[in-house]
């Protein structure tokens, strides 16, 4: 027996977790001041099946310094937005971006002085 293709159900595609515009301008404005500093030079951002993950370079041929991931299946137990570093080490977590991006107001200070 043969079946038309109407009859068979559109397979569904993953869905990829993806940083909405305001999340991304807010990241970006942090990114543009380190840029302007001298202390960043390049991005790329990732969207997978489970995360968004935004990384920060120092040069491109490096690894990256910061990795800023949104991670909305941890959004109920340890919070959605995650700041790890170059070592994997989990530098703040939270369920606001805007909480979890002041972890570089401390490097803003440094680079005042």
């Amino acid at each position: 027996m043969r079946t038309s293709p109407a009859t068979i159900p559109p397979q569904k595609l993953p869905e990829t977790v993806a940083f909405t515009r305001s999340e991304l301008t807010r990241i970006l404005s942090v990114y543009g001041y380190f840029v302007a500093a001298g202390e960043w030079r390049d991005y790329a951002i990732d969207s997978l099946k489970d995360a968004a993950v935004f990384s920060i370079f120092r040069r491109a041929s490096e690894l990256p310094l910061y990795r800023i991931e949104k991670r909305p299946a941890l959004a109920r137990k340890q919070g959605a937005w995650v700041v790890v570093s170059m070592t994997g080490a989990v530098l703040k977590r939270g369920q606001d971006l805007a909480q979890v991006l002041k972890i570089f107001d401390r490097q803003k200070l440094k680079l005042a002085t």
